[in-house]
């Protein structure tokens, strides 16, 4: 199995804060969160406990254009979301964001995984190919920028509810 992961703090805001915002995101919502870099972002088929949902993204990572649908395959409200991509069918490649809320945030680990179980192993080299260390760079880049930008802007648009 290949992952690449990165961890990153987020200041003043809660997993469940970003989880709900992932499952409900518009592409407008999407693009105003990194303009020029996320394009397009939104769900194309709900369910009612959002397990199942079939996502379109559309992002800038590093130089790459990474388009792709993904079906979301857990939630955990306020610790975790996986998304499993898919083309015609499920591929064995995940986007799992795991959050763990601190009296100053949340850190959050952002891991894409991609690999085959069982004999399929073998032919996890192929994954390399795709997943370049140019790749891992940029997707550990694109992800420390992209976090404490979300929590600014819903830090911007979440009312204070703390007492005065």
């Amino acid at each position: 199995m290949l992952t690449i992961q990165t961890q990153v703090h987020v200041s003043n805001i809660t997993g469940a804060e970003m989880i709900d915002f992932m499952l409900h995101c518009t592409d407008r919502e999407y693009q105003a969160w990194w303009q020029g870099t996320h394009l397009e972002f939104h769900t194309i088929k709900r369910y009612p406990d959002n397990i199942g949902n079939i996502v379109y993204m559309d992002e800038f990572v590093g130089k790459k254009r990474v388009k792709m649908l993904a079906i979301v395959t857990e939630v955990i409200p306020g610790r975790r979301i996986v998304w499993q991509m898919k083309q015609i069918v499920r591929l064995p490649v995940w986007l799992i964001i795991d959050f763990v809320d601190d009296p100053r945030g949340v850190r959050l680990t952002h891991s894409l995984q991609a690999g085959f179980k069982g004999l399929g192993r073998i032919l996890d080299p192929i994954w390399r190919i795709y997943f370049t260390d140019e790749f891992r760079q940029s997707m550990d880049e694109h992800a420390t920028i992209e976090f404490p930008k979300l929590g600014e802007m819903l830090r911007t648009q979440i009312p204070n509810t703390s007492p005065a």
